[in-house]
Order: C-alpha cells, then sequence, then structure tokens
C-alpha cells in the first residue's frame, strides 16, 4: 500500500512533522528524531468521561458515568488470552493509558523492538474482547479506585468546584464515574460504546522517536487493513449553562491539613481554533497571579497563600475553565484579593516590562517543551480532536499583547463569574 505522505515544517522552532490518513479514514502523524533513542507512540480516540450522551445513526445513546474510563481497562484483555501489558513490558517497552473528560488514549514508550510493540498496540486496541464473567470480575476493582478517589482531598474539590460551574455539562461528572453507574455495565454496553466511538475517522496514531514516517505508515496499513471507517457520533454536552457559575461557593470537610481552596470561572470557546483564546488565557493567568507577579509576591509575603499557590486553565469537550487554587488560613480573603486584583488590572493594566518578561519566558517554555515526546504526541492528538497544532503554539504567543490579556480577564474572571470550592480541616 502507498499513502502519499505530507510534512509541516516549522523552521522557526525547528519542529516537522509528517502525516498521512489510511483508506478508512485514520490519520498517522509521525515526528522523526534520528539522533534519540527513545520512541514513543500513542493510539488516542476522542471519547471521554464525558461523552455519556450522543447521537449514532440518527437516535440518541445514553450510556452509564465511568463507561469510557471502564472500557479503557478491558482493552488489554485478547481473545486468546495475551496479557498484552505483560507483553509489552517483556520487550522492555514502559506500555500505559489513560482517560480524561475528552479522550482516551493508549501509549508506550520503548528503546528497542518499537515495530513489535507498535503492532501490539495497534491490534489490541482495535481488537475488543469482553465477556460477562471479565467485566464483573472487573467492577470491584474500578469501584475500590473510585473510593480511593473520594478519599483523595485534590479530586473531591475539584470536582465541588465543577460543579458550582455547570449544572448540565457532564464535564463535571467523575471520569470514573460511581459505583453504582458502573454496576450496570455490561459485555454487551461496551461492545456497543467500543463500536461507536473506536472508529477510524474518531482516531489518531502519532509517533516521534528514531522511527520513519513510511515505516509506521505502512505497519498501521498493514495491521488495520480490514478496520473498516464508520460514521463518527456526535457527542451530546445538554443544555447551554452560559457564561455565569451554577452556584459561586461551596465548603465541605475533609483529611487536610490546612483549608484548601479552588477559585475560578468558566469560558465559552470560540468556534474553530481555540489556540489564541487558550494561550491568550494562560499568558494572562501567569502574569497577574503566576510566581512573578506583584500579587503572589504580596499575598506570598502576608503568609495568605504559600507555594501550593497555583493556576490552571484547561479547555475540553466544548467548554474551558480557569482557575486559581492552593491552601491558606483564610480562603475568602484570598477570594477578596483575587477580586479587588482584577479591579485593579482592569483600571491600570499590566506593567509593560513584567508582560514582556513573562511572555519571553513562556515562549521558552513551550520550546522546551517539544523536547517531551509523550507531551508532544498527546498535544498532537489534544489538537487533531480540537483544530489546532501545538506547534503553532510560539508564534500565536509572540503576537499577544498585554492589552489582549486585560481585555480577557476582565471579561473572563471578573468578579461576579467566580466561584470558589474550599475543604476545611
Amino acid at each position: 500500500m502507498i499513502l502519499n505522505i505530507n510534512s509541516f515544517e516549522y523552521p522557526k522552532i525547528g519542529e516537522t512533522y509528517k502525516t498521512a490518513v489510511l483508506p478508512n479514514g485514520l490519520e498517522i502523524r509521525v515526528i522523526e528524531k534520528p539522533e534519540f533513542r527513545t520512541n514513543f507512540a500513542s493510539f488516542a480516540v476522542k471519547y471521554g468521561g464525558a461523552d455519556m450522551t450522543f447521537r449514532m445513526e440518527g437516535r440518541n445513546v445514553e450510556t452509564p458515568a465511568g463507561i469510557a474510563h471502564f472500557l479503557e481497562h478491558k482493552m488489554f484483555d485478547m481473545p486468546d488470552g495475551t496479557d498484552v501489558f505483560a507483553e509489552m513490558s517483556a520487550t522492555g517497552a514502559d506500555p500505559n493509558a489513560f482517560t480524561s473528560s475528552a479522550m482516551t488514549c493508549y501509549y508506550f514508550y520503548c528503546t528497542d523492538q518499537f515495530e513489535k510493540n507498535l503492532r501490539m498496540l495497534l491490534h489490541f486496541v482495535t481488537t475488543p474482547y469482553f465477556t460477562e464473567e471479565t467485566v464483573e470480575k472487573e467492577k470491584p476493582i474500578i469501584t475500590q479506585e473510585i473510593l480511593m478517589g473520594q478519599d483523595n482531598p485534590n479530586r473531591t474539590i475539584y470536582y465541588n468546584f465543577m460543579k458550582l460551574l455547570y449544572r448540565n455539562h457532564p464535564v463535571k461528572e467523575d471520569v470514573a464515574g460511581t459505583a453504582e453507574s458502573i454496576s450496570g455495565i455490561t459485555a454487551a454496553t461496551l461492545y456497543d460504546c467500543h463500536r461507536a466511538f473506536y472508529c477510524p475517522g474518531n482516531m489518531i496514531l502519532c509517533v516521534e522517536g528514531n522511527v520513519k514516517a513510511e515505516d509506521v505508515v505502512s505497519i498501521a496499513g498493514e495491521i488495520l487493513s480490514n478496520w473498516e471507517a464508520s460514521g463518527v457520533p456526535e457527542a451530546e454536552y445538554g443544555e447551554s449553562d452560559g457564561i455565569m457559575p451554577y452556584e459561586h461557593y461551596i465548603c465541605e470537610t475533609a483529611k487536610v491539613s490546612a483549608p484548601q481552596f479552588i477559585i475560578g470561572s468558566k469560558i465559552i470557546p470560540p468556534e474553530g481554533d481555540p489556540s489564541r483564546q487558550q494561550l491568550t488565557a494562560k499568558l494572562a493567568m501567569l502574569c497577574i497571579f503566576g510566581p512573578s507577579s506583584p500579587f503572589y509576591n504580596r499575598l506570598y509575603s502576608s503568609g495568605l497563600i504559600n507555594r501550593s499557590f497555583s493556576w490552571d486553565v484547561d479547555y475540553i469537550c466544548n467548554t474551558a475553565t480557569m482557575s486559581l487554587s492552593g491552601e491558606s488560613t483564610d480562603p475568602d480573603a484570598v477570594l477578596e484579593e483575587v477580586s479587588n486584583e482584577i479591579e485593579s488590572v482592569k483600571a491600570h493594566g499590566i506593567d509593560n516590562v513584567l508582560f514582556e518578561r513573562i511572555k519571553k519566558a513562556s515562549i521558552g517554555n513551550a520550546l522546551r517543551a517539544f523536547e517531551d515526546f509523550e507531551a508532544v504526541c498527546i498535544g498532537l492528538a489534544e489538537g487533531h480532536f480540537c483544530g489546532f497544532c501545538p506547534f503553532d503554539g510560539p508564534e500565536i504567543l509572540e503576537g499577544i499583547h498585554a492589552e489582549e490579556c486585560v481585555s480577557f480577564i476582565a471579561e473572563h474572571f471578573s468578579p461576579e463569574r467566580l466561584a470558589m470550592s474550599v475543604l476545611h480541616p
């Protein structure tokens, strides 16, 4: 099989990736790094914890919370009894998988026997095998994982925060589901979800390392020659939640040594490529609340926050959030300080010298991140599913101005749009 392999070059950052599309619609992206010994491959599907309701062939389908994560657990079972995880590990590879709200990804690192491991990866992800016995056997294992998660303060405060922001969007639900929700999962349900989402047009293979694109495409074409194209399901995320939080405040107790908090808001992503908005949000948060900001140093010096204080911007499933989190003896005082800082930024802007210094540092950090094979391949997959390429990031960052960050924060992080989740000891 001979396919066209196209190259996309980014001379300013010294990166190139090659891409091809199999006849069944699967996209493959390869970054050749002949000077390295390590290889990384990821096989990702646009199917995550938030995709519980979807339209398929003109009908609505509802599935239990946690089923995408459950499916990920069971994909390592093979009809012949092979333990794929153990077999790949025996070659010296490091295989693993994860499920987020937006996607499921299977991947491995290796230095030797790359071709053998790639063949196993492609084979097991496209070969579902479930029995009622193995499904029932898995339920107590995942239930224990769920219960352990419920004892995790970071998980508790995060999902409390998401439930403040969203009334309808399923992104507020734990990716693993609940003990009750997974109890109704059957082998037939897993087969249905695999058939719906694990289709060529809804997946991408990304590889980086001491490999040749032609070899990767040839292997994929051979292993997946009988994998037929099918319709891609359309996820349903419920009625729009609007820009305001569903509720503004929640406080619970937990086994923590000091009060913890998350303060944040939600963002409505633009139609099409969200890169510029996402990078503007990150740059704005770093300038106003990052460790070099006057805000951080003032609150840190006063003892109101400590080194756990951090910021985050997350774009997932047609929505986005921006947040601040950490420990404080007085979380309500931190919220007040955040609101005051936003009003000050709206009135006086961001210091240009600080902004330019932080922007240059951000571009440098972005360039260094391209040295991480895992981050690059997973970033390429996320970008493919959301309509952007991470290699465009440094150039986009270069064009963002301080005034753009001020306007963004003033609109999306204004005090009336903030919600706060708190855990007290």
